[in-house]
This record gives C-alpha cells, structure tokens and sequence, in this order.
C-alpha cells in the first residue's frame, strides 16, 4: 500500500513533512525565507515559545500571520519547571499570541511535563483556552502512553511529538499507540544520529539523499507520523518535502530499522 503523503494534523491536510525552527531568529532574510518556504508547499510549521528566546514566533507572526490558506502553526509553552506552572502557563500562551499577531492558535503543546505538578492541572490551562475557542487543538510532548491517556482523559490529545527517529528509537512503543489512536505523532529531532550502515548505500540507489531516506522511513513506520526537521535553507526544506516521493521498499525500510549493516 503507498505511503500517504499528506495527513490531517490540527484539523488541515497537511504535508507530511514539516518544518522545525528552534533556530529562527527574527531577521529580514528569515522572514523571505519562511514566506518561500510556503510558496514551495510548506504547511505545517512548530516552534515554541522559548526558541530563539521569543524571536522564531514573531518571525512567523509577522511573516505568515493570520496563517490562512490551510497553514498549520503549533507552538508550544512549558519547557521550564517555573514555566509549566498553571500562572506561567497562561503568562507564555499569552506571549505567543501577542508575538505571533493572532487571537487563535491551531495547535498548542505542553513543551514538557513537570513532575511537581499534577498532570492535570499543566494540561488544564490548555483546556481552557481550547474551551474558550482561543487554541483550537491541545498537543504533549515528550510523554508515554500513561502520561498520553490521563492528558486525553481531560482533553482531546491531537498531536505527540516526542524525539524519535532512525538514530533514537526510545518510543516505539508511543509510536505504535499513536498510530492505532489514529494521534498525530510529530517527531522532533528526526534527523539526529541517523547512524545506520545501510543508508548510504540505500541512498545512492534511490537517486536521493541520506536524510530524505530518513525521513522517507519514518513516513513508512506509521501512517500517522509528521516530522519536523529544522533547516533555515530553502534547498534543505524543498529537498525534506520531496522525501514525501521516495516509497522505500519492504526490505530495504526493514534493513534500515533494524540497523545491521549491508553484507
């Protein structure tokens, strides 16, 4: 069965590949940049906000703002202790909003879980804001499936996004549960430590590069699955796009899983 090459995430058809920006500063070229990168196809776009201390969503805001034509942005909130506090919660959900121009959001995450505070009261001030029709949909991040369950049993859980990929394979288990919920899994990360012997070769063979073939494996490893790599180059993000072209074949997906090198 082909691999799908688009899915739904935050209620739009998105691109299966999206873009990473936890180095994106506010800077005239970066904000060329991100219009280009939506020319070329781009639809789902993750930040947070403490990336770039506040400046990757003000460049996204003042380039993309109001985010129509079916753009998905995601941020998120919560990465410190102090900050997943439900004070400082609703202090960071607010900055986003100011820094991004707009008066909702499509998909907002818990940047991390403080294990002080009770789960339900970090994922509570999201609900709150999705019940007031400011976030439309609430996402988690860096959580197991227990952590994944008690968050939905409050809210509708609508995205993951934990480190995964070739190189880091501590959540298959969280992938595999996504992907029978039918969650949006969203890997940051996905290009870190790829370290497989085969890709190389792999690579050569299907005319493309190392990390397209990385990306094209972790479209094939769930049906539910949008990475995000980072890049601030226009040549990178159109050739992570077009990684949704590669259909790896049975063997060589299972070669580059199981990381034994080629005979």
């Amino acid at each position: 069965m082909p691999v799908a090459k688009t899915m739904e995430l935050a209620g739009r058809m998105v691109t299966r590949i999206g873009l990473g920006t936890n180095r994106l500063t506010d800077t005239p070229p970066n904000r060329e940049f991100l219009s280009a990168a939506v020319e070329a196809g781009l639809n789902h776009i993750d930040t947070a906000h403490l990336y770039a201390g506040g400046e990757s969503e003000r460049a996204i805001g003042a380039a993309l703002a109001p985010f129509t034509h079916g753009l998905a942005v995601a941020t998120k909130a919560g990465y410190h202790g102090a900050g997943r506090r439900p004070e400082r919660l609703r202090s960071e959900i607010e900055e986003s909003f100011t820094r991004f121009g707009v008066e909702t959001i499509a998909l907002y995450y818990l940047h991390r879980v403080d294990p002080e505070v009770p789960l339900v009261d970090q994922v509570g001030v999201l609900k709150e804001y999705r019940d007031a029709g400011r976030i439309e949909h609430v996402g988690i991040s860096e959580v197991s499936i227990e952590q994944i369950e008690l968050a939905n049993s409050l809210v509708p859980i609508s995205a993951v996004q934990n480190e995964y990929g070739l190189g880091q394979r501590k959540y298959d288990e969280v992938v595999d549960f996504c992907a029978e919920r039918r969650i949006p899994f969203v890997p940051f990360f996905p290009l870190r430590r790829r370290g497989r012997a085969a890709l190389e070769e792999i690579a050569a063979r299907y005319g493309a590069t190392e990390q397209q073939i990385a990306l094209a494996w972790l479209l094939k490893r769930s049906p539910t699955m949008a990475p995000i790599p980072g890049t601030l180059s226009l040549e990178h993000l159109t050739q992570n796009l077009a990684a949704v072209e590669i259909e790896l074949s049975d063997e060589d997906f299972e070669r580059l899983g199981s990381g034994h090198a080629l005979p």
